[in-house]
């Protein structure tokens, strides 16, 4: 069984780079305090890793 991710916009991407509210939206978020769960793979974990400091994240069970 893979784990997932869930990943939580705490944070808007008003003012930030286009390249950041490319991967939020690509991550499926489309504000704050909108949550999504990802495969927990490197393709989504980079992703995250670009806007780490605009999401928190939890591993969940698949």
């Amino acid at each position: 069984m893979t784990s997932k991710l869930k990943v939580t916009q705490v944070r808007s991407q008003i003012g930030r780079p286009e390249p950041q509210r490319r991967v939020l939206r690509g991550l499926g978020l489309r504000g704050p305090h909108r949550t999504v769960v990802v495969d927990n793979t490197p393709a989504f974990r980079g992703m995250v890793k670009k806007v780490l400091h605009l999401v928190h994240v939890e591993e969940v069970d698949g």
